[in-house]
Order: C-alpha cells, then sequence, then structure tokens
C-alpha cells in the first residue's frame, strides 16, 4: 500500500467503480450456473456412460481449462479484456448447452471434443476479468478487488451445488442448459456493461511504478517470464499450494469416510468453511492490507499449513476437523488475495500473459490434485496430512521469494520527504 491510512472495507467499496460492479456481478452469474464440471461424470453415468468414459471427458474438460486461461490471455492483449469476455462466454454457452446432446451411446468422440473446448471457452474470460479489474480499480484498493472477485467464485460455488440439487430433481439436462444460459447472459453483460478499454490500460502511478519490459509479442512475454526467476519460484508456490489446497476436497472426503464419519459431517465442514470465507474475507484482507505483501503470504501459507495437518488427527475428534478447516480457511484468506493480485502488478506489456500463467498452473495442479491425493493418501493415511502440511510451507517459502520486493531506498540526507515517497515497486522481472 502507498498511503499510510488503513484501508476500509466501506471505503473499497464506495471507490469500486460501476464498470467493476458489473464485472464481479456477471462473475457471479457465471458462476451460479458453473455445473459442468461438478456434475459432469455423475451426469455422464447417470445416462449410461463408462465411470472410464465420464472420467475421460472430465480429464478433456481440465485440459480444455488449462489452454483456456492460455488463450484467453493472448486475446486479452491483443483484443482487450471486453471483447474476451464477450467471445468467450458466447462460445462457451451453446458448447455447454450440447454436452445433453451428445451424451448418449456411440458419440464419445465428439463428446470430448466437445468438452475439451467448453473448458477452453469457459476458462478463458477469466485473464480478462483480473486484466479488467486491475485496470479499473485505484492502485490502494488493488488487493481488496481480488478479494471481493474471489468471494463472488466463492458465492457462486457455494450456492450452485444447491441450485443443481433441485434442477436434477426436475430433468438432469437443465444443468447444462442452465449453465451455458448463464455464460450468454454473461456476454451480453459484458457487451452492453463493460467499457470498451484497450487492454493493458493502467493507473499511471502504478505503470510509473512498474519496471516496463521490452517485450510486447507472445513469443518475447513468455521468454521474459521464463528468464524472470522471481515469478517462476511464484509459479512454483501456486502449483504447490493449489494441489495441497485441493485435498480438502479430495483425500478428506474419503478420510472422514474411512474414519466412519457421515457423509452429512463433510457437507456441515464445507458449510463452515464457506461461511467463514464469505463472511470473513474482506475484513481480514482490509485489515491486513498495511502489511507488506510477503509477509501476508508466507503468514497465510503457514496458517493453511497447519490447518491440513491437523486433518490427520480427524480420527480422534470431529472436532479437528472442523478446527483444521477454520484454519485452512483463515490460511487461505490471509494468503490468497495477494497471491490472486499478484500476477495483475505486471506492465501492460505482460499482464495479461502472466495472469495466464498464473491461472494454467493453478488450472494444472488442480488437474492433477486427484492423482497426487488418491495415491499418496491410501499409502500415508494421516500422515498424508502431515505431507500436505510440510509441502504447504515449502509454497509459502516459494512464494515468500517470489513475491517479496528490494527494501526501499533511505532517503538522502536533507531530502524533502515529501517528494521521497515511492509507490510500493510491482511486478517487474529479475
Amino acid at each position: 500500500m502507498t498511503d499510510d491510512a488503513p484501508v476500509r472495507v466501506f471505503d473499497a467499496l464506495k471507490a469500486t467503480p460501476t464498470p467493476v460492479r458489473y464485472l464481479l456481478g456477471g462473475v457471479l452469474v457465471n458462476q451460479l450456473g458453473a455445473f459442468v464440471q461438478t456434475f459432469l461424470v455423475l451426469y455422464l453415468t447417470f445416462r449410461g456412460a463408462s465411470v472410464s468414459a465420464a472420467g475421460l471427458a472430465l480429464v478433456a474438460y481440465s485440459i480444455g481449462s488449462i489452454f483456456g486461461t492460455m488463450l484467453g490471455a493472448e486475446i486479452t492483449h491483443r483484443f482487450g479484456p471486453r471483447a474476451t469476455i464477450m467471445t468467450a462466454m458466447a462460445a462457451s454457452a451453446p458448447l455447454v448447452g450440447s454436452i445433453s446432446w451428445l451424451s448418449g451411446p456411440g458419440a464419445l468422440w465428439p463428446l470430448l471434443v466437445v468438452v475439451g473446448l467448453a473448458g477452453l471457452f469457459t476458462q478463458a474470460y477469466r485473464p480478462a476479468a483480473a486484466v479488467l479489474l486491475s485496470d479499473l480499480m485505484p492502485q490502494r484498493y488493488q488487493v481488496l478487488a481480488f478479494s471481493m472477485m474471489r468471494i463472488a467464485l466463492n458465492i457462486g460455488a457455494a450456492v450452485a451445488p444447491l441450485i443443481a440439487a433441485v434442477v436434477i430433481l426436475i430433468d438432469w439436462d437443465l444443468l447444462f442448459w442452465i449453465d451455458g444460459g448463464t455464460a450468454l447472459v454473461y456476454a451480453l453483460l459484458a457487451f452492453a456493461l463493460l467499457p470498451k478499454q484497450a487492454a493493458g490500460a493502467k493507473p499511471a502511478e502504478a505503470e510509473a511504478a512498474a519496471p516496463a519490459p521490452a517485450a510486447a509479442d507472445g513469443r518475447s512475454a513468455y521468454a521474459v517470464m521464463l528468464r524472470d526467476r522471481k515469478y517462476l519460484l511464484y509459479l512454483g508456490a501456486v502449483l504447490l499450494g493449489s494441489l495441497t489446497y485441493a485435498q480438502g476436497h479430495i483425500a478428506l472426503p474419503l478420510e472422514l469416510a474411512e474414519d466412519g464419519y457421515p457423509t452429512s459431517f463433510y457437507s456441515t465442514v464445507l458449510t463452515v468453511s464457506s461461511v467463514v470465507l464469505i463472511t470473513c474475507e474482506l475484513k481480514i484482507t482490509a485489515y491486513l492490507s498495511r502489511l507488506p505483501k510477503h509477509v501476508r503470504v508466507i503468514t497465510g501459507h503457514l496458517v493453511e499449513a497447519l490447518g491440513l495437518a491437523v486433518y490427520g488427527l480427524s480420527s480422534r475428534s470431529g472436532a479437528f476437523t472442523v478446527a483444521g478447516a477454520v484454519l485452512v480457511v483463515f490460511g487461505i484468506m490471509i494468503a490468497a488475495p495477494s497471491m490472486f493480485a499478484h500476477p495483475a502488478t505486471f506492465p501492460a506489456a505482460v499482464k495479461a500473459r502472466y495472469i495466464g500463467a498464473g491461472q494454467a498452473v493453478g488450472g494444472a495442479a488442480s488437474a492433477l490434485a486427484p492423482l497426487f491425493g488418491v495415491f499418496l493418501w491410501t499409502r500415508l493415511g494421516g500422515g498424508f496430512w502431515l505431507l500436505c502440511g510440510i509441502v504447504t510451507a515449502a509454497a509459502g517459502l516459494l512464494a515468500l521469494a517470489g513475491v517479496r520486493q528490494p527494501p526501499a531506498p533511505t532517503p538522502a540526507k536533507g531530502a524533502d520527504p515529501r517528494t521521497e515517497g515511492e509507490p510500493e515497486v510491482v511486478g517487474g522481472t529479475s
């Protein structure tokens, strides 16, 4: 932060430009109908597909999602965030809606192609949304803005299964028609309400604070990224942290089932986690905003690591499960907004590609997480959670090295302190 005055949630909400409100509203609407990744396997097996065919479809969607973020970053850089969101959502809508028509016997390969393309376009909007958010939000409230986006995504993720539970009782096919419909609504909202802003527009004070690499074309921009050791450390942190965080949805239900807990208990744990995150994240982000970014990210990772290790005590008491979940959520709330916002602090010449790379690594980690989790949990049992804690702590150390900025130079003796203050250096390469 560049201002000594504390950041307050109400001030950030008041300072949020109207286009950002529309952007976040579109993210929420789209997420409320995001059913494909969660229910695709269940739907296909319900329609008579084999478990292996359903698994292949989910793999196709995950691979499409990874490449989609990279594609979205490139389109954003060349044509701007608004055009990218409109194109991605408009293309996603018919693809998702047609999944129900291709789920019958004998249509596996067309289904895999459509599902892969659906993953590609569904995720392509995310780099554009992050770029537009960073372009439009005042620099002082950048991290809080990304916290707002996370909350919109998490509200959608929490409510969507409840909507799906009702829709399934009516007709399974409605899941994908609604999913396609919400994507189309988001495309229309982007067309009508989002600004026609050139990609990479950025507040003047932030642009001055960040050293601008000479690279502007795709190949040289990615070459710059590969030489940026600090950003590679950041990507390593994203990879490891995403692998372990996902185990709360993969290995934890296996752990609780083996320990004899009812399925409803896992649902309770998820509900507690969602309520704490949605209601507390903005306040915690604002409260911690005066701490340096590297302090926030290492502290959050260590708190999350402790929570994951506590999961290993679940067999003794369900209270340990709830305590571990709360610690994990608090760790996420401390570190994730700054981690989420970090790629958007880079100069316009590379910002969209940096954002896309960060999201692609996170998507790849999420795709690999089931293999990592199930394989190791079946062999390590409760010790698996201690390993997750250690890996998360290691991710915190990588994040610390990746986002830490050199100390500001000491003002020269006799210099006017009013002219010596520099904004926090963001982005850059090493």
